[in-house]
């Protein structure tokens, strides 16, 4: 049996109907707690400018006449808090829909219980992570406009600037120890990954019902699991800004862009 008709198969498993479907819908999940950024609140409900990153995740997605409804994964726990977040910070217009979901325990399944709130007229759907709040309406839809050209799996992506070296397992628990180089790959070959990543709505239904329990690699990108299933994923350009906010340096940074755009463009 081939790839395509494997894939195939496990489409009609997930119970995705196969009729055509028009909408394009983004799930952003944001239940992580965001560790690395130091104590306090969640890394998604951090303000940049004044304004939670959740929120200007969510104006992200909005800011596309692509989109036509985001569903936003809270923390288990946090669905209300949520939702009163995104009450104070309106969206401009009512164009699109926002609807919150409760999240689970990894981002997997967080993301597929945002799936799973998708109406069945949606036909593609974005998965944007919430700590890229910067990402530029133009990148959205150059991975819409992708995927509606055809491709089942789109991610926007950029040119890696610095080497990278693969390296070998340390031996033994010390996590100072130095590692050992195994090899240099091809920095032209490689690029680094962003958000929104673009699917095909049965496609990447089909990938979370064979490998949506799975842990270790793939767990943090979609498309990955995507990849396991034998359908090819396309590269598109991506931003710079559209960075993933990670660090207390990133922090910085994010200010930086939030100012330079109100100077230069009066938000």
């Amino acid at each position: 049996m081939s790839d395509r008709a494997t894939v195939s198969d496990r489409a009609e498993r997930s119970g995705v109907p196969a009729a055509p479907a028009t909408r394009t819908a983004a799930v952003i999940p944001a239940a992580g707690r965001g560790v690395r950024l130091g104590p306090g609140v969640p890394k998604a409900l951090r303000a940049l400018g004044g304004t939670p990153m959740l929120v200007r995740a969510v104006r992200a997605m909005t800011a596309s006449r692509a989109v036509s409804l985001v569903v936003v994964v809270a923390p288990p726990d946090g669905e209300a808090e949520v939702r009163s977040l995104l009450d104070e910070f309106p969206l401009a217009g009512d164009r699109t829909e926002v609807v919150v979901v409760p999240g689970g325990a990894t981002r997997q399944e967080s993301v597929g219980l945002g799936l799973k709130a998708l109406p069945d007229d949606v036909g593609i759907v974005l998965v944007h992570d919430a700590a890229r709040p910067l990402v530029p309406v133009d990148t959205v839809d150059s991975v819409v406009a992708a995927v509606r050209a055809g491709h089942p799996a789109v991610v926007p992506a950029l040119p890696l600037a610095d080497t990278v070296k693969r390296v070998a397992p340390r031996d033994g628990a010390d996590a100072t120890a130095p590692e050992t180089v195994t090899g240099t790959p091809e920095r032209a070959l490689l690029r680094a990954v962003q958000t929104p990543q673009g699917f095909d709505r049965r496609t990447l239904d089909a990938a979370h019902a064979e490998f949506g329990k799975a842990v270790g690699e793939g767990a943090t990108d979609d498309a990955g699991m995507v990849e396991r299933l034998g359908v090819p994923v396309v590269v598109v350009p991506g931003h710079e800004e559209a960075f993933k906010v990670t660090r207390p340096l990133d922090l910085v940074l994010a200010e930086a862009v939030i100012a330079r755009r109100r100077a230069n463009d009066g938000f």
